[in-house]
């Protein structure tokens, strides 16, 4: 009964462990088209040349 016990566990936390990855993922690649999508748009600084549309 504890080897089925144990073998549902790892499963369990296996399944868990791959949502939470392709979860990731797609917050990985959200963050990616806003970056591409921050530097195709950013405006003109002052003094002619680009600036940054992030305040790092």
């Amino acid at each position: 009964m504890v080897p089925i016990l144990l073998v549902l566990l790892l499963i369990l936390i296996l399944f868990g462990f791959g949502f939470a990855v392709e979860v990731l993922w797609y917050i990985a690649l959200a963050v990616l088209v806003l970056w591409v999508l921050g530097f195709f748009m950013r405006g003109t600084a002052a003094g002619g040349g680009r600036s940054r549309w992030y305040r790092w």
